[in-house]
């Protein structure tokens, strides 16, 4: 288990530095400073998980996501995820992400596609946040709860928040099998890992919790797939991101690109689809 390796410094994983080659990628659509924003100008980008829209599409379908929902999403990174649900749904989404650099940008964005009345941006610990109960119809997370050590409150929390018969959808990680000293270093340090367990310990904390409806689906395969593809592609366009960005940006990027890879790659790390009805 990795839960016992807690990271508090959430710029250790080299995805979350260097946020301003969002506004570089701005500035190369030629819309740097004014214009409207379109979500599908900005999908290339603000997407922080694997599959991009396709993974929020496959959310929207499941749960019949439309303009009657109310979502909380937990890590939510640029805002990529929760302005694509309203444009597509026109569902009310209350967007939270921990660090402010993101969480500024995301409104920024949000603010420039005209989605700021569908989209709540609120910078901070979820943890720590209070937020109405029986609330939400969803609440979900792409690859940002194993960011978080205590799945106890974690989990509390959500099922909390959520209406009677709400769902809880999550793309994360766990393990197959336990890591080594070494590897959980590497894991804390560039991957932000402060809770991965097995997949039988995952589906174990959200019945202690008290959900029901649990299904954990194995998506390993169709990462190592996407993280081969994202590596070899980001490679094949090197020259255009070294131009729109800077070399530093662009070792930076190819460095986490590779490190998802390997450990996605090698046997250990799963990737997973996780959904539960209060």
């Amino acid at each position: 288990m990795v839960s016992n390796m807690k990271n508090y410094n959430i710029k250790s994983m080299k995805l979350y530095n260097f946020v301003d080659r969002v506004y570089n990628e701005l500035r190369e659509l030629g819309k740097e400073t004014s214009g409207q924003l379109s979500v599908n100008e900005l999908s290339s980008f603000d997407q922080l998980h694997y599959h991009g829209t396709q993974a929020i599409d496959f959310a929207i379908k499941k749960f019949n996501i439309n303009d009657k929902s109310k979502i909380l999403e937990i890590g939510s990174g640029l805002g990529g995820p929760a302005r694509y649900l309203a444009k597509k749904t026109g569902a009310n989404i209350t967007a939270v992400e921990l660090q402010e650099d993101h969480n500024d940008a995301a409104v920024y964005l949000t603010k420039r596609c005209n989605l700021d009345s569908k989209v709540e941006h609120i910078c901070g610990d979820f943890l720590k946040l209070g937020f109405p109960e029986n609330n939400y119809t969803i609440v979900v997370s792409w690859l940002a709860l194993y960011h978080i050590p205590d799945r106890k409150k974690l989990l509390n929390n959500c099922l909390n928040l959520l209406k009677p018969n709400g769902h809880f959808y999550v793309e994360d990680f766990a393990f197959f099998k336990p890591f080594d000293d070494n590897e959980k270093l590497e894991l804390s340090n560039d991957f932000f890992a402060n809770y991965l367990v097995s997949l039988s310990q995952y589906e174990t904390d959200l019945k202690v919790a008290g959900f029901s409806n649990i299904f954990i689906e194995d998506m390993t395969s169709s990462w190592i797939k996407f993280t081969r593809d994202r590596h070899k592609n980001y490679q094949d366009n090197i020259d255009r991101h070294t131009r729109v960005h800077n070399k530093i940006i662009v070792q930076n990027m190819l460095y986490f690109y590779s490190f998802a890879m390997r450990y996605l790659s090698g046997g250990k790390l799963a990737g997973i689809r996780v959904s539960a009805k209060k």
